[in-house]
């Protein structure tokens, strides 16, 4: 099942933007400071820093979407979610497996990679977004995790994410 632009839209009955616009802007933000810190402390702890501040970043969201959640965060909960980060044809999507206990697709189109090599922040776009993934979904929920073994953002051919619900929470790392 792909989903598209024709896949029914959170936003409209929550006021949030779509994540790609919201993408955008914050790399239009963070690009300057990243430079800065490049320059003065290296490349390597440059983005260090932008890691871990956008992960805590990430968490923070995740458990800020989770309070809006009526009812409890579920895995299903978050297969909801989907829609705010394919909005605007952002991700083209081919769900594998949808059920209570995990939820597998593959992406096979990133607007979010293209957008940051237009910007020419391609060398960072696996932290303004991909890195965030795993993260998001432990703050929304602990018992969420995710295992994904590549990405369009480092060259792959597809993303393939597989979140899994456990009632062992998940102690990733920010």
């Amino acid at each position: 099942m792909d989903k598209g632009p024709e896949a029914s839209s959170r936003t409209a009955i929550d006021g949030e933007i779509g994540i790609l616009a919201r993408r955008k802007i914050e790399a239009g933000i963070i690009a300057p400071i990243y430079e800065v810190m490049r320059e003065k402390l290296g490349e390597e702890l440059a983005q260090s820093i932008l890691d871990t501040a956008i992960r805590r970043a990430a968490i923070e969201t995740g458990k800020a979407f989770a309070a809006k959640t009526p009812g409890g965060s579920t895995l299903r909960t978050f297969q909801e979610l989907q829609d705010l980060w394919t909005q605007d044809d952002a991700l083209t999507i081919e769900v594998i497996k949808a059920t209570d206990a995990e939820f597998h697709y593959n992406v096979k189109r990133c607007r979010y990679a293209e957008t940051y090599r237009e910007m020419g922040l391609g060398h960072i776009g696996h932290l303004l977004s991909c890195n965030r993934d795993g993260v998001f979904c432990t703050g929304y929920d602990p018992r969420i995790s995710l295992e994904r073994s590549q990405t369009v953002m480092e060259g792959a051919s597809h993303c393939d994410f597989k979140y899994r619900f456990s009632d062992k929470p998940d102690t990733a790392p920010e």
